[in-house]
């Protein structure tokens, strides 16, 4: 979890550090490389809270998706398609689609943890009211 985070903010700093900005071609294939590589992320995160997150997939998935959209991108303004903007559009949009399944999985498990921990309260609650009850049948369920 960490490795992802410095990276970014190693970025963030050598961007900010460079100080010029992309024009022309190049920022396009870079803007779209970097839509790839972000809903890569985003799909790697999901993948986690699902529990189906494999490393290796990760991270061939990051790579090939940031090489075959600048690819694409590049192709297109060769042949003079504007390709880079199906891409933007189609990874702007898996992108919000693996936000909101990780919006509602996080706000699962949010509400199922609320609902355990009221549970454990009622059960603590009802043991403490119940003479001769003992720790065991409390916390055996």
């Amino acid at each position: 979890m960490l490795i992802p985070i410095f990276c970014l903010i190693v970025g963030i700093l050598v961007g900010v550090l460079i100080g010029k900005p992309l024009t022309g071609e190049i920022g396009v294939y870079v803007a779209v490389a970097c839509l790839a590589g972000l809903d890569t992320i985003c799909g790697g995160v999901r993948a986690n809270l699902e529990g189906k997150f494999d490393g290796p997939i990760m991270v061939t998935g990051f790579l090939s998706n940031i090489l075959i959209a600048a690819g694409l991108s590049w192709l297109g303004t060769k042949i003079g398609v504007e390709i880079f903007l199906v891409c933007a559009f189609i990874f702007g949009m898996r992108i919000f689609t693996n936000l909101s399944v990780i919006r509602r999985i996080l706000l699962t498990k949010w509400t199922d943890r609320k609902a355990r921990e009221e549970k454990d309260r009622m059960d603590l609650e009802r043991a403490q009211e119940t003479p001769g009850a003992t720790s065991e049948t409390v916390f055996s369920k």
